[in-house]
């Protein structure tokens, strides 16, 4: 279940240029005039492009328009509430914004697959990661007031086990169904460069630690050795870094090193790493206090930055990984052992049995091809060779559980917590109806 949040828009639009300016004489009006304060359509182009983008779907023009309608009143809506905080006299720090921007950076690079690719689409869109900061600045300072508004207005208020289960059975529609989950095993093949190349980069990142240790500025070093374009220039500072984003060896180093340590270098599959992590934080709720985990546990992120070497990878490189995976891919198929062929060939770094089990996976969180690719596999079968970001994979389908209503057993240890968000978003629509009902709403365009 997804944390409560006042817009379903928050995530940085990276990217969600150029398309939208094929809208025409669109793009001009006016689309509504909340109080002092305007609604461009622009604005709503923007956030429709990059909400189609996410979906990768082209739905007809009826559902456009309820889509484009749905996102003015969601704009509205952070009219009324920016508009409410600032007559409150609230303010944001530049701490604030900079720690929320990095946030907002390191969720566009999970999007996009990772480093590697982010790096790519920046260069397609012409633009650097400075200038994309800088581009949104003002809108994460208008997302920060909201917050801090809301949590002002609508303090969050606990829910105990017994009031859970009471709202659950009386209120069963309100909670959506549970979604498709396949149970997988994975061989992941990667690619991997050439063993000279991969020398001189780690040999490159052990001369960087070198001289770090040494004495050199951590931000001097990554200056001028760094291949990460978009962090070289600013030290090799990677900013807030949540758990999830990176890859899992550089997060085991991010989340355990003790700050002011230089790393000895890190493979990742983009290439080696020098890491020193800076701080360390809990991250907070929109009341302030610290968030944790479905086990209780409290959640933190890190402030770290790096000096990356880059290890390239050729076109030979990608064919010779591909090869060795149709050729796994057949003896799967025509019945060789699964497990046995995972623990030969398989280089999967996430959570795995030795057999390649990576456990259920919901299929709304797969990438739209390899969902595809694994629709029609039977359980007990193989999916065709499939590429990502991390390969090649070949996926064993073991089970297959359907889109089904929650049961009590299937959410009672997060029931808690997902009542108390449901309850808060019954609040949040009061109070923004008494918004509405003062202020001053002009709709205008087609």
């Amino acid at each position: 279940m997804k944390r409560f949040c006042w817009s379903l828009l928050l995530l940085l639009p990276v990217l969600a240029s150029g398309p939208a300016a094929a809208q025409g004489k669109r793009l001009d009006g006016v689309a509504a005039v909340v109080n002092d304060d305007v609604v461009l359509e622009s604005d709503i182009e923007e956030q429709l492009y990059l909400l189609l983008m996410r979906a990768q779907q082209r739905p007809d023009s009826s559902t456009i328009d309820t889509l484009r309608h749905q996102i003015l009143q969601q704009l509205i809506e952070e009219k009324l509430i920016v508009g409410e905080a600032k007559r409150q006299g609230m303010t944001v720090t530049e701490t604030e914004i900079r720690k929320e921007v990095d946030r907002a950076v390191n969720e566009a690079k999970e999007r996009l697959g990772g480093e590697e690719e982010y790096r790519r689409q920046l260069a397609r869109e012409n633009t650097t990661e400075e200038k994309l900061r800088n581009k949104y600045r003002d809108d994460v300072e208008r997302q920060i007031l909201a917050r801090k508004l809301i949590a002002k207005q609508l303090p969050q208020k606990p829910v105990n086990q017994t009031e859970a289960e009471a709202y659950f059975k009386t209120n069963g529609s309100k909670f959506p169904k549970m979604p498709a989950e396949l149970q997988l095993s994975v061989i992941q093949i990667p690619a991997t460069a050439d063993s000279a190349l991969e020398k001189r980069a780690h040999d490159k990142s052990i001369e960087a630690r070198r001289r770090v240790v040494g004495g050199e500025k951590f931000a001097k070093v990554a200056a001028e050795l760094s291949e990460d374009e978009n962090t070289a220039r600013s030290g090799g500072d990677l900013g807030f870094i949540g758990r999830g984003v990176l890859d899992d060896s550089l997060e085991a180093t991010v989340f355990r090193q003790p700050l002011g340590q230089v790393s000895q270098p890190i493979r990742s599959p983009v290439g080696w790493h020098v890491v020193e992590v800076i701080e360390r934080d809990t991250l907070k709720t929109k009341a302030g206090k610290d968030s944790v985990d479905r086990r209780g546990n409290v959640m933190v992120e890190a402030h770290a930055r790096h000096i990356m070497i880059e290890v390239p990878l050729t076109e030979a490189d990608a064919d010779r990984a591909e090869r060795i995976a149709l050729k796994v891919r057949e003896q799967a198929a025509r019945g060789t052992d699964f497990g046995a062929l995972a623990r030969q060939y398989s280089r999967y770094r996430g959570k795995q049995t030795m057999d390649g089990d990576i456990g259920y996976i919901s299929v709304s969180t797969l990438q739209p091809h390899i969902r595809a690719g694994l629709d029609t596999v039977s359980v007990g079968h193989v999916s065709e060779v499939l590429v990502n970001q991390a390969g090649f994979n070949i996926f064993k389908v073991t089970d297959r559980k359907p889109e089904r209503e929650y049961q009590l057993e299937d959410i009672r240890d997060e029931l808690p917590e997902i009542v108390a968000q449901l309850k808060q978003r019954e609040r949040y629509d009061t109070w923004l109806q008494q918004l509405r009902t003062k202020a001053s709403i002009e709709i205008r365009g087609s």
